[in-house]
């Protein structure tokens, strides 16, 4: 049911987006600079909105003293007045409200602050929804956690096979009544003055507010028990302006056509409601805008921030580019890597030229003479039948005691890489190859990417290999580590290794398998395939009697029309015992690969650290799990881990509420880092968590992450190949923390490329409909886990046609009772209780809004709805991960 949207817009003109209009002086912000304007000066200056920011040696004097904090700054996207930073100790994070508290920082900025006296800050009244309080959450899963590497790899798929099936994750949890938030006092003036019927969850700062469950302090907060209140503070420096200032979003005339900046500027209003409103010179403006402004309407733009001056509720900015039409796949996928910075620009003539330049390349003789040659060896690669980057194959060789001879071998590709070329710097620069649900934009140029360093069949290639004696139980007996030379013998896919899993004794027909080069035969692949299988399940079971933690969540492939490129289908993607296979190897090699660089090189090694849960957060998912009466152990990662095997059935709704649970597990999880070991004091902070592990790093995936390049370096001087290379582990911290920033940046560019995907196909194809379970349940709206597609929503009350609803907590359960109209006068209205763990059935649909889509309840009772079942049957749950 669609709503009108009545809206009384009562902010001043020239008050940010989700600045309070009572939060300080306003006014129509004259000219950027336009020292003429007479409506609110002081002394013929303009009053300053923001505060100055203080001086580097005042930060750096009160960061010392700790008088002030710093953290990188999380903006609500759902409620852009609300950011949040981290707390140092891990306890509930900072809270920071307004845009001028925010002091002219953007999402992702690393800032300093300053917190406020204690009367100013947060009050958390003891019933409100908690989740509120700790910003908009995104999920930070580390891939080892929830193995995104098999995610990343089946991406690979070019546009040259049919109807690519591709996967991603999704995450889209929305804020709490999807309404913007300002102070009380502006909330009662509004509630007399105007009516406000929302467009279903729609957030507009303009629009007049209701109550928040956490209200502002009118009262003495000393008489407040300690944990009602959440800090408070004021951005007072930027350290590092991590955002990349850029944005997508569309052109608006100035509303004053008589001012004076009506005829210099056009207004720039982002997509993404974090960011400010901008002026942007008309002159960067197509021609014929300010005379057909409604042309265009629907296209999307790109404008780089340049100044965001004291005196000045927009920021100044430079129209960069139009992109094309809103909701177009390709423009709406540049202006996300445009925002997240990702460089998808062609590698520059520089760069080719580190490439060798005679083609075909062959292996230099000198190399025969430095490495072990395994061309002889049973070598083969196992990857999504779509890859072309091929940075790892595998190989097991039968002993005569009943040991085997098991080998990891990586694309070598620091070779091709000379350390301080162009082509290191752009790798260096790039980080990380982004993975989005139609394409990848390459860390390296597609002739290594594909060619020369990919590990494909019958062709010579240089490798470093880790390869071990291990038991049939998966014991290391020995471990060598040095440079190879490998012919794979086939290339593979996760589907043959699986028939070759699911048939041990069955003889597969060649037509079934890829070509297997003259030397080798199908059975002997086909062994090897099973004795690794047999080793990575004794090597998986004995990981989590040590102590691991697996949190999967559901992932979502799409199928897309070979023409059009528009996705015809999605599904949740199965992740199956040739997927772990692959996973425990690569494991193995990586924490192989770390223990040895460390032992090597204390100081100078780069690895991969996991801190645990967040303690506030974990604490409130401890209490839940009380009251919900789930006997939930949050102990460490390990007995996390057995209470989700052990604590749910495995018939469709213990299934469903396996999948809430895991969900919320992952909300107090912190990211993975890359870090120089030199920089750490407290080895203990080394640890990684999920995989509970003291020592790991990454290794496996030169090809497509840098990170694995640089211990590449490391581990061949390890092995005297080279002298170690020349950098201070204050310079190796500066590489972990970009490489930490471009990940990051490159798994929400994954995220929103699939939230994309998802939007149009709800467009193209919808409505859709799916079971739901509920996962939180607020005042007036509910949250659901959309357990077909793995996406969450929230519903709201006023979008459905009810007679009443009515919000009340059973002991400590919040519980929504819904009171629908009839639809014909004869019946009784329907009732139906929504609470945590309730099935329900939902409707997605697309709204008129591009690519914006909302999930209503279907009325109980009503017919053709089919059953979710989880595809991935009993407990293959579990992901690729490395």
């Amino acid at each position: 049911m669609s709503h009108p949207d009545y809206r009384l817009n009562l902010r001043p003109l020239g008050t940010p987006r989700g600045a309070s209009s009572l939060a300080g002086p306003r006014g129509a912000g004259a000219s950027p600079g336009d020292k003429k304007s007479k409506s609110n000066t002081i002394r013929g200056k303009k009053k300053s909105i923001f505060e100055t920011y203080l001086s580097k040696e005042d930060v750096s004097e009160g960061l010392k003293r700790g008088t002030l904090i710093q953290g990188v700054l999380r903006i609500n996207p759902k409620k852009f007045h609300e950011a949040f930073i981290p707390s140092p100790d891990g306890d509930r994070d900072i809270f920071i409200d307004g845009v001028v508290a925010r002091n002219r920082a953007l999402n992702g900025d690393l800032v300093v602050v300053n917190l406020l006296p204690e009367e100013q800050w947060k009050v958390i009244k003891p019933e409100s929804n908690d989740k509120e309080t700790e910003g908009a959450y995104e999920s930070d899963l580390p891939e080892e956690l929830c193995g995104s590497h098999l995610l990343q790899q089946s991406l690979k798929g070019y546009n040259d096979s049919p109807d690519v099936i591709i996967e991603a994750q999704f995450d889209d949890s929305d804020s709490e009544d999807g309404h913007g938030n300002t102070q009380n006092a502006l909330v009662d003036g509004v509630k007399k003055l105007s009516v406000c019927v929302h467009e279903k969850g729609k957030e507009d700062a303009g629009a007049p507010v209701t109550k928040d469950e956490n209200t502002f302090m009118s009262q003495d907060t000393r008489a407040l028990p300690e944990k009602s209140l959440q800090r408070s503070a004021k951005v007072v420096y930027i350290l590092e302006k991590k955002h990349s200032r850029a944005a997508t979003g569309f052109l608006k005339l100035l509303a004053d056509k008589n001012s004076e900046l009506f005829r210099k500027y056009a207004l720039f209003s982002p997509s993404d409601h974090r960011v400010p409103r901008v002026y942007v010179p008309l002159k960067d403006c197509p021609q014929d805008f300010v005379t057909r402004p409604k042309d265009y309407a629907n296209t999307l733009f790109i404008c780089r921030i340049v100044d965001w001056r004291e005196d000045s509720n927009f920021a100044l900015g430079q129209l960069a580019k139009s992109l094309g039409q809103a909701g177009e796949i390709e423009p709406e996928t540049e202006g996300i890597l445009t925002e997240y910075g990702v460089d998808f620009s062609d590698f520059s003539s520089e760069v080719l030229e580190c490439l060798p330049q005679g083609l075909p390349w062959t292996i230099p003789p000198e190399e025969f003479s430095k490495r072990r040659d395994l061309r002889k060896d049973c070598v083969f690669t196992i990857d999504p039948s779509t890859a072309r980057d091929l940075d790892d194959a595998l190989s097991c060789k039968p002993i005569a005691d009943g040991n085997f001879e098991v080998g990891v071998h990586i694309a070598d590709v620091s070779y091709f890489v000379p350390e301080g070329s162009s082509l290191d710097k752009v790798a260096a620069e790039r980080a990380t190859s982004v993975y989005l649900v139609q394409k990848v934009v390459p860390m390296l140029p597609r002739l290594l990417c594909e060619e020369l360093c990919s590990l494909n069949p019958m062709t010579d290639k240089l490798t470093f290999s880790v390869i071990w004696t291990l038991t049939p139980k998966g014991k290391i007996l020995s471990e060598w580590f040095g440079q190879t030379i490998i012919r794979s013998c086939t290339k593979l896919s996760y589907e043959h290794a699986q028939s070759m899993i699911e048939g041990p004794t069955r003889k597969i027909p060649e037509k079934e398998l890829p070509p297997v080069s003259p030397e080798h035969t199908s059975e002997e692949v086909h062994r090897a395939v099973l004795n690794l299988h047999g080793i990575a399940k004794e090597l998986r079971k004995q990981r989590f009697v040590d102590g691991a933690l697996r949190l999967d969540q559901l992932k979502l492939a799409f199928t897309l029309d070979h023409e059009t490129g528009l996705p015809q289908g999605c599904h949740i993607y199965e992740y199956r015992d040739s997927n772990k296979l692959v996973e425990e190897f690569m494991l193995l090699a990586n924490m192989a690969v770390a223990r040895k660089i460390h032992r090597t090189f204390p100081e100078r090694a780069l690895l991969r650290r996991h801190p645990p849960p967040q303690t506030k957060m974990l604490n409130d998912l401890v209490e839940f799990c009380d009251q919900m009466g789930l006997p939930m152990d949050f102990s460490s990662a390990g007995a996390l881990n057995k209470s989700l095997m052990e604590t749910f059935g495995d018939d469709k709704y213990s299934l469903a509420r396996k999948e809430v649970l895991t969900n919320m597990c992952s909300r107090p999880m912190q990211m993975a880092l890359y870090f120089c070991s030199g920089v750490l004091q407290d080895q203990t902070q080394f640890r990684h968590y999920a995989l509970n592990v003291p020592l790991y790093t990454h290794f496996t995936s030169p090809i497509r992450r840098f990170a694995d390049v640089l211990v590449h370096r490391l581990l061949a001087a390890t092995l005297g190949y080279r002298e170690l290379p020349d950098v201070e582990p204050d310079a190796l911290q500066k590489q972990a923390d970009h490489c930490n920033d471009r990940r990051m940046a490159s798994k929400r560019v994954q995220e929103l490329s699939t939230s994309l995907f998802f939007a149009i196909l709800v467009k193209e194809s919808g409505p859709l409909e799916s079971e739901a379970m509920v996962m939180g349940v607020l005042n007036q709206a509910f949250d659901v886990l959309v357990l077909r597609y793995g996406v969450q929503k929230r519903i709201y009350c006023n979008a459905l046609p009810l007679r009443s609803y009515r919000f009340q907590k059973m002991g400590k359960k919040p519980e929504l009772t819904l009171v629908w109209e009839p639809e014909d006068v004869e019946r009784e209205p329907a009732q139906q209780v929504v609470s945590i763990f309730s099935l329900v059935e939902v409707v997605l649909r697309a709204e008129a809004t591009a690519l914006k889509y909302s999930a209503v309840l279907k009325r109980p009772g009503t017919e053709g709805l089919l059953g979710w079942q989880d595809e991935r049957g009993g407990d293959d749950l579990e992901e690729e991960q490395d």
